[in-house]
């Protein structure tokens, strides 16, 4: 069963299950994908012992493997979708962290709107009327004890 869903979710990248196999088939995964990172003989053969299905190790070699090249761990992420609606079970989608192009560019672009709105936002006007406001005061007292001498 869990080569058939470490297959499926190399596959199609994201795959909905319940929580339960989810973990299940995180530790299951986890270690193949790290494999495949160095291309080898001796780890596709590997894989392929775990996987047990040929298009899904050349998949995970080659689309897969040059994705996650640089991260260091971490390579799935569990979402939870709520409970079945038969048997009230605990729902969940697995993905690749790589693969999810909605939540990366939302993240970059969000972070983006989020510096722009943050700088606007730092009392800048504020800081500039208050310190020009203590300059002016500042000059005429100056200006009035010279007056005044």
């Amino acid at each position: 069963m869990l080569s058939n869903m470490a297959c499926s979710l190399i596959l199609h990248k994201r795959i909905n299950t319940t929580v339960a196999k989810a973990k299940e088939l995180r530790k299951f995964i986890e270690p193949i994908i790290t494999k495949s990172k160095t291309d080898c003989t001796h780890n596709r053969r590997t894989a392929f012992a775990y996987l047990k299905q040929k298009d899904a190790v050349a998949m995970l070699f080659r689309d897969v493997a040059t994705k996650v090249a640089a991260r260091p761990g971490g390579y799935t992420r569990i979402l939870k979708i709520g409970n079945r609606l038969g048997d009230n079970a605990e729902m969940c989608m697995i993905e690749l962290v790589d693969y999810n192009e909605f939540i990366s560019t939302e993240k970059k672009t969000g972070a983006a709107k989020a510096k722009s709105t943050r700088r606007s936002r730092s009392g800048g006007t504020k800081k500039t009327t208050e310190g020009k406001a203590t300059e002016t005061t500042e000059s005429s007292d100056s200006s009035d004890s010279s007056e005044n001498a």
